[in-house]
């Protein structure tokens, strides 16, 4: 498969939609394709102490080393890429693929506040109730809405979910 064209996928979504999870099981079912992708969740990328340097934001961070990371994957031979992170502008988007460096379809994955409610109450970390006021205002200002390609149920199973946006991108 070295000869297949470089792509990606960046799965979008307010905090507690199933990005991670959807991420997850589109990993499973490519390398069982004996596919060479790379899974990255970009929040990965950025998470460091809020003073990460005087002319350096969390997103440029982000991008920096999304940019390094990806390049030495692509050296290694890796083709396809499924990227998880809530991108909430256009401007962002197209931001993440400059930094990629390979063509990137966008799959918003869309889920209800009670949904959200019942996915992050479990988690034990104080963040997930942040997070659960952050999904909240955004589905309240539709922040993130427009920037995909595609909107994708996440109301089903991961397995079921997955095996749609990976239809939908032709991976099947």
């Amino acid at each position: 498969m070295s000869d297949r064209r470089p792509e990606g996928v960046l799965l979008t979504g307010v905090y507690g939609s199933g990005k991670s999870s959807v991420a997850e099981e589109i990993a499973y079912l490519l390398e069982r394709q004996r596919v060479r992708y790379a899974l990255l969740d970009l929040d990965y990328l950025s998470w460091a102490c809020p003073d990460v340097g005087e002319h350096v934001t969390e997103f440029d961070l982000l991008l920096q080393n999304l940019a390094a990371v990806a390049a030495n994957f692509q050296r290694a031979g890796v083709r396809v890429f499924v990227l998880a992170y809530f991108a909430r502008s256009a401007s962002q988007v197209q931001s993440i693929q400059q930094a990629l460096g390979v063509p990137l379809r966008v799959v918003r994955l869309t889920v209800g506040v009670a949904e959200i409610r019942r996915r992050l109450a479990p988690d034990v970390t104080s963040g997930r109730r942040d997070d659960l006021k952050a999904a909240t205002a955004s589905i309240a200002a539709a922040e993130g809405s427009g920037v995909e390609d595609v909107a994708i149920s996440n109301d089903r199973s991961v397995g079921v979910v997955a095996h749609d946006v990976m239809a939908y991108l032709g991976w099947l």
